[in-house]
C-alpha cells in the first residue's frame, strides 16, 4: 500500500464534503462514501458500485482502506473473550479485545502501541510506549470487530478504550476516533456507550469535562493515599490524588455523569481494610461506583491477586459506607487478555 495515500479513516465527513465539491462533484457523493465506509463496511472503492467509475478512480489514487494487519487471533476456552493482534503499518503491535457477557458485548480498544505510564502491576507498562495510534487506527479496530460479530448477526454494545495506552496522552485522535463513530449518517454510536479509561491525567479529564460530552470516565485509581499510589503508579507524583478527585469533581459538575473508579486487587498491597476506609472516606458524596479487579497475574512481576474472601470484605466495608461497588467478572485471563495482561507476547502465569 502506498504511504502517500491518505487512511479513508482519517478523514472527516466535512473534509470529504469538501473533497467532493473541489472536485466538482454532487455533495451526495460524500455521503454515499461515509455510508460505505461505516454502514457497510466496504474494503475496497470497487465496492462502491452506486458510485460513478471514474469517481471511484479517483478515490482510489488518494485513500486507502485497512492500513492494520489481523496477525494473530486468540479465544479464551470458554469462548467468551476474542483477543485480536495488529500489525501496523510501521511493524509496531496492538491488542484489541472483544469480550462476550449474557446480553451484551463489549470491546475493548488500544490509543498506543504499548504505554509509557509504567504501572507495576501492568504488563504493557513494562513493555513502554513505541508510538500514539492515529485516529484511523483506532477506528480501524472498531470497524473490524464490527463487521465481525455484524455478520453473525450480534452487535456490540460498548466500546471502551482501555485497552494498550494511556488516551488521555493522545486526546486529540481518541476523541476524533469517537467523533466519526458518534457520526450519525455512518455507525452512529452514541457518547454514552464509550468509556474512556485514564491514569489520572488531570488536564485529560478537565479537557473532557469542558466539552460536557456524555462520554463516560474511568480512573484507574488503585490505593487511596499517595505514598502507596506513587508505587504502584509513577504518575501519581505528576499528578496526586487530591487532583485526580478534584478533576472528577469537576467532570461530574460539568456532564452529570458518574465517575468509576477501578482498583486492582493485589495481594497484601492495597486490599487492607484500611485502604478500604480511606477510600470510602475518599470517595465520600461523590457520585461514583468503584470496579473491583481481581489482579489478572502475568509475566512481568511477581504480583498475585487478593483472595476471594480479601476482594468480598473490601467490597462489603465500601457498599457499608455508601459506596457504589461491583467485583468484575473475569474474561481471556487464559489467553492473556484481562485488565493488565496486553502485552503481545505475554507469559501467562497461574493464580496463586
Amino acid at each position: 500500500m502506498s504511504l502517500s495515500k491518505a487512511s479513508i479513516y482519517t478523514t472527516t465527513y466535512q473534509e470529504l464534503r469538501d473533497l467532493m465539491t473541489s472536485w466538482h462533484e454532487k455533495q451526495y457523493r460524500a455521503e454515499q462514501v461515509w455510508r460505505g465506509v461505516y454502514q457497510h463496511f466496504y474494503s475496497s472503492f470497487d465496492d462502491f458500485s452506486n458510485i460513478p467509475v471514474r469517481t471511484r478512480e479517483r478515490l482510489s489514487s488518494n485513500f486507502s482502506f485497512f492500513t492494520m494487519k489481523p496477525i494473530d487471533i486468540r479465544y479464551s476456552k470458554d469462548r467468551q473473550t476474542q483477543k485480536q493482534v495488529f500489525k501496523l503499518l510501521d511493524g509496531n503491535l496492538i491488542e484489541t479485545v472483544l469480550m462476550t457477557y449474557d446480553k451484551r458485548m463489549s470491546l475493548c480498544i488500544s490509543s498506543q502501541s504499548g504505554c509509557g505510564m509504567g504501572c507495576i502491576f501492568c504488563a504493557t507498562g513494562e513493555i513502554g510506549l513505541n508510538r500514539n495510534l492515529n485516529c484511523g487506527e483506532i477506528i480501524e479496530q472498531v470497524l473490524f470487530f464490527y463487521k465481525l460479530v455484524r455478520d453473525v448477526g450480534k452487535n456490540i454494545n460498548n466500546i471502551v478504550i482501555m485497552g494498550m495506552g494511556e488516551p488521555f496522552q493522545n486526546y486529540t485522535a481518541t476523541i476524533h476516533a469517537i467523533n466519526t463513530l458518534n457520526h450519525k449518517q455512518g455507525l452512529n454510536i452514541g457518547d454514552r456507550r464509550f468509556t474512556i479509561s485514564t491514569a489520572g491525567l488531570v488536564p485529560g479529564i478537565i479537557k473532557l469535562s469542558e466539552e460536557q460530552r456524555q462520554i463516560n470516565l474511568a480512573i484507574s485509581l488503585h490505593a487511596a493515599e499517595n505514598d502507596l499510589r506513587s508505587k504502584l503508579m509513577p504518575i501519581n507524583g505528576k499528578y496526586p490524588i487530591n487532583q485526580v478527585i478534584e478533576a472528577c469533581r469537576y467532570y461530574i459538575k460539568k456532564t452529570n455523569r458518574r465517575v468509576s473508579f477501578e482498583w486492582a486487587m493485589i495481594r497484601n498491597v492495597n486490599d487492607t481494610p484500611d485502604q478500604a476506609h480511606l477510600l470510602a472516606n475518599l470517595l465520600k458524596g461523590l457520585l461514583c461506583h468503584v470496579n473491583l479487579i481481581p489482579l489478572n497475574r502475568n509475566s512481568f512481576n511477581k504480583l498475585y491477586p487478593s483472595t476471594e474472601n480479601t476482594i468480598k470484605n473490601f467490597k462489603s466495608i465500601l457498599t457499608n459506607s455508601g459506596i457504589s461497588c461491583s467485583i468484575r467478572v473475569k474474561r481471556g485471563v487464559d489467553i492473556a487478555a484481562g485488565c493488565g495482561q496486553l502485552a503481545y507476547k505475554n507469559i501467562l502465569l497461574s493464580d496463586k
